[in-house]
């Protein structure tokens, strides 16, 4: 079911020229799936020389045409989907049917994107002179490089590579060695339907040394990361040096406000799943879960009630709800910050603890009792771990929900439309969504603010940070 992953280089499927490769691993079960090629320099260097003249060729073919070979793109993932999704449960854990909404969900991006790669229009300035004429013209910004996590192995390349290619850019996929095979099959459909050799690259390897080398080379216009707040400071800081632009979408501990008007029912309800979507491996999962101090026990129990019928095991098996964590390391990283809040005197209601058998399992946990002080509430779990704390005012579920040096997504739930603005002007952050789940639609605006990261990766936002603005002034 699971084959070995190749490099994709020039138009072409093949191992690295030094033979090496790494192993991919089940997390369901902690066996060998297969392998993925490893790159060296050589192999960066000919996917940067594959990249510089693709992007001649793809930056000289018309946007009626790049959206024409993407919706062909488009329509090949939703072919495949089935065999997409199965691949990605095997490498990444989530759930089939999670796996299944992730494929198709990256077909309705690329046709978004496609279509808006349609109207990057630029436009006419009235001149202070007779006979001047001021046109702004949006060029692609050249060869990207963009380097993507495991959580959403199709959600955050897909992102990246239809932006670019709607822009007219050539892109270098630094692809996730822990899930390779699910983005290779999304980048296989892109070459079916027919994009250039050399405009799509897509390299496995040591994540810091392809980092190293590919943003500070000339070829590379643009940068573009997925990931750790820590990380993607310090890609930042390269990518400045060098004065290449970047997106950067980082960390988040997200806050969800719960106030005593709410719909309580809905709330739990979507929070919950939300919560434990991906075993807690989200980027914009709600975290810390403030709730107003009358209806603090109710929607605890409930909430408690609600995580106890998830059911975990194998994303292949029929009727689970919850995978394993992706990769061995973050059972333990989990643990110890349960452990941490344990220690400290907060109460762990349900889970708190890793699955007994094979796998990367960790059981849905849900804590109370809980102060600043404690790592878990400073820290990202990203993990299937909700923090359930209290509160009395409007002011104080702002000032928990600021107080962290994140801001990338904010839930709330309230009837009053009155707090629903006030939540709006007060809440730091890149996306709030109210009373309902609205976040990461392909029409909608996709990043953070503060140490989450900067620029977007949806909406009509997505494509603008892959075009240059040119301003041609003419007397004649």
């Amino acid at each position: 079911m699971y084959s070995n992953v190749d490099l994709y280089i020039d138009g072409q499927w093949r191992a690295a020229r030094d033979g090496r490769s790494l192993d991919v691993f089940n997390p369901a079960n902690g066996e060998v799936l297969g392998q993925v090629a490893r790159a060296s320099i050589a192999d960066l260097n000919e996917a940067l020389e594959a990249a510089e003249r693709g992007f001649k060729v793809w930056r000289a073919t018309s946007a009626f045409d790049r959206y024409k070979i993407m919706r062909k793109a488009a329509q090949l993932v939703r072919d495949r989907a089935e065999s997409i999704a199965t691949q990605m449960t095997l490498e990444q854990g989530k759930p089939l049917s999670e796996a299944r909404t992730e494929t198709l969900a990256a077909a309705d991006i690329i046709d978004w994107l496609a279509e808006e790669g349609r109207r990057t229009y630029g436009r006419i300035v009235p001149s202070r002179g007779e006979g001047i004429e001021q046109r702004v013209i949006m060029e692609p910004v050249g060869p990207v490089a963009a380097f993507t996590p495991w959580n959403f192995p199709l959600n955050q390349v897909v992102r990246k590579l239809s932006s670019a290619l709607a822009a007219g850019c050539s892109i270098i996929v630094k692809g996730p060695e822990e899930t390779p095979s699910s983005p290779a099959e999304l980048i296989r459909a892109f070459a079916d339907a027919g994009v250039p050799a050399g405009v799509i690259a897509l390299v496995y390897g040591v994540p810091a040394e392809i980092s190293n080398y590919l943003i500070p080379h000339p070829v590379i216009r643009k940068v573009t990361f997925t990931g750790s707040t820590p990380v993607g400071k310090q890609l930042a800081a390269l990518a400045g040096q060098h004065m290449k632009r970047a997106t950067m979408e980082l960390g988040g501990h997200a806050p969800a406000i719960v106030f005593e008007d709410a719909d309580l029912d809905s709330a739990v309800r979507l929070l919950c799943t939300a919560k434990f979507r991906n075993a807690g491996q989200v980027c914009v999962s709600p975290t810390r879960f403030l709730v107003q101090r009358k209806v603090f026990e109710p929607f605890l129990q409930a909430f408690i009630a609600q995580a106890r019928q998830i059911k975990v095991g194998n994303g292949l098996e029929e009727g689970v709800s919850m995978g394993p964590l992706a990769i061995d390391r973050r059972v333990p990283a989990v643990h110890a910050l349960v452990e941490d809040a344990r220690g400290a005197g907060a109460t762990v209601h349900i889970g708190g603890k890793a699955v007994e058998g094979p796998g990367y399992f960790y059981e849905p946990t849900v804590i109370s009792g809980l102060t600043r002080e404690m790592r878990i509430m400073n820290e990202e779990p990203f993990g299937p771990v909700a923090l359930v704390i209290p509160f009395d005012t409007l002011e104080e579920a702002l000032a928990e929900a600021n107080r962290l040096p994140f801001g990338l997504a904010a839930y709330a739930f309230t009837s009053s439309s009155k707090t629903a603005q006030a939540l709006s002007n007060g809440v730091e952050a890149g996306m709030l969504t109210i009373n309902h789940l609205g976040i990461g639609l392909p029409e909608v605006p996709f990043g953070g603010v503060k140490d989450s990261g900067y620029g977007s990766e949806g909406g009509t936002e997505a494509i603008e940070a892959y075009l240059n603005t040119k301003l041609v002034t003419h007397l004649g």
